[in-house]
């Protein structure tokens, strides 16, 4: 079983992408920012405000695909600055306590946008 979900976000269909696959039990989300339906960055200046946006977006993209948070086995974490680790991580911590996927922070040169503070991605896989 493949499935494709979409947000509807430009990005998906100038580059080709769903905001998350699944095939058979795997879910891949990809990449995904805080950015509204209108394509308005949320939480300006606030990585806490961004990360807990962005996991309610890939908690969405997982129910979507017949998955839950509690299915996740691994994020990712990308940062525009790791003076931000702290406060994505206590997002992060509100959302997967006691799930505690796998995950790596790492900082990286430049997001989309400059407004963007973090990017999440999260596999899952459901049983």
């Amino acid at each position: 079983m493949a499935k494709n979900v979409y947000s509807g976000s430009r990005w998906e269909k100038l580059a080709a992408y769903s905001r998350a696959r699944r095939i058979g039990p795997c879910v891949a989300v990809s990449g995904t920012v805080a950015v509204d339906a209108q394509g308005q960055v949320v939480g300006l200046g606030d990585a806490y405000q961004q990360a807990r946006f962005i996991l309610q977006k890939i908690e969405t993209a997982l129910r979507e695909a017949g998955a839950s948070l509690s299915d996740v086995t691994r994020t990712r974490l990308y940062l525009a600055d790791m003076r931000h680790f702290e406060e994505v991580g206590r997002a992060h911590k509100d959302v997967f306590q006691g799930i505690d996927p796998a995950t790596s922070a790492v900082q990286v040169a430049a997001l989309v946008d400059p407004a963007m503070l973090v990017e999440i991605e999260a596999d899952a896989y459901i049983e």
